[in-house]
């Protein structure tokens, strides 16, 4: 594990940078700023290892972003109107149309540092503490994140505890792009899942969950990642593109189980996607405005692909979704591989 000083925040706090790395030359780069992931290099057979995650170009960008590549909670994704909870409403930060995304910009935890309690050669362990209030939610929640480099991928563990009822949906907003740069819409995109929850205008799920087949969310084979991102389908004109949650096929709750497979097609280069959580959010860089990449050039939409695995949005307001409400004397457990086999 090599550790460097990585930059400054804009409030001083200094940020610093971890480099877990294996003998086939697989390596990955996490920042205690938000658990940011800067980079998995993947050993290629022509012209070196190659980072096929999506970074920005600095430290500044990734604050300013508070989503980017990082870690986040308390609630991934949607919620709208606040929530109720025990026969009390709550109602965290939200926008005019009283949608909360991603506990809310500007106050990200992907902008916080977070504690390391464990760094070797090859693990990383981060911890925060959100306190009781955090965002609008409730309870005092204990946060570990751990990455794991493995021989053929990186695994993240997380694992949290609360001391009063809160709904809890963590993620890491990571984008792939399997060429390491420029469009990812002919890169072939699998989905092991037979249904996707539609949304309405403001991309909350409406509760239904509807089968993929006959619709532009069909990932069931290999298919061109934006072969339908611009099409007709009334989902896809809502989103600007795919940033839906596809309801993955499960043996039974809780399997650590493939979610998702991407491909390169031209190198081959193959990212595989293995979740123990029920959803995954799945973005096609709709919406990047100015932000730069790491070269410096302007990010453009299709750039990359988020794979966002969680439970599904809006989950405390629709009874039919899956749980997401941790208690007292009760561990949140999750767990992602990126595998690139």
């Amino acid at each position: 594990m090599n550790r460097t000083f990585y930059g400054s925040k804009s409030d001083g706090a200094a940020v610093h940078a971890y480099t877990l790395s294996n003998s086939r030359g697989l390596d990955t780069t996490i920042l205690d700023m938000g658990g940011t992931i800067t980079g998995i290099k993947v050993p290629m057979a022509e012209n070196g290892p190659r980072n096929v995650v999506l970074g920005l170009e600095d430290l500044a960008a990734y604050e300013a972003s508070g989503w980017w590549n990082c870690l986040i909670g308390r609630f991934a994704n949607r919620l709208c109107g606040g929530f109720t909870l025990d026969g009390k409403h709550f109602t965290p930060p939200h926008d005019a149309g009283g949608v909360t995304l991603h506990g809310g910009r500007e106050l990200s935890w992907g902008m916080r540092i977070w504690e390391v309690t464990k760094a070797t050669g090859d693990m990383l362990t981060l911890r925060l503490v959100s306190p009781d209030g955090d965002q609008g939610f409730p309870g005092m929640v204990t946060v570990d994140v751990t990455y794991t480099l493995q021989d053929d991928g990186l695994r993240l563990d997380y694992a949290a505890t609360t001391d009063a009822p809160t709904p809890l949906n963590l993620t890491n907003h990571i984008y792939f792009n399997l060429k390491g740069q420029g469009s990812v819409a002919d890169q072939l995109l699998t989905l092991n899942a037979d249904a996707f929850t539609p949304t309405d205008a403001q991309q909350i799920p409406t509760g239904e969950i509807k089968p993929v087949a006959g619709t532009a969310f069909d990932f069931r084979t290999p298919t061109a990642i934006c072969a339908r991102a611009d099409g007709d389908d009334p989902q896809i004109r809502l989103a600007r593109g795919y940033d839906h949650n596809m309801v993955l096929n499960k043996s039974a709750p809780g399997a650590l189980e493939l979610a998702a497979r991407m491909v390169e097609p031209e190198s081959g280069l193959t990212l595989e996607v293995l979740t123990t959580e029920p959803g995954m959010q799945v973005y096609s860089t709709n919406n990047v405005k100015s932000a730069r990449n790491a070269a410096g050039q302007v990010i453009q939409p299709r750039d990359a692909l988020a794979l966002e695995t969680q439970h599904f949005p809006d989950s405390p307001n629709r009874p039919g979704f899956p749980d997401t409400i941790l208690r007292p004397g009760q561990t949140f457990r999750s767990t992602t591989l990126f595998r690139f086999p």
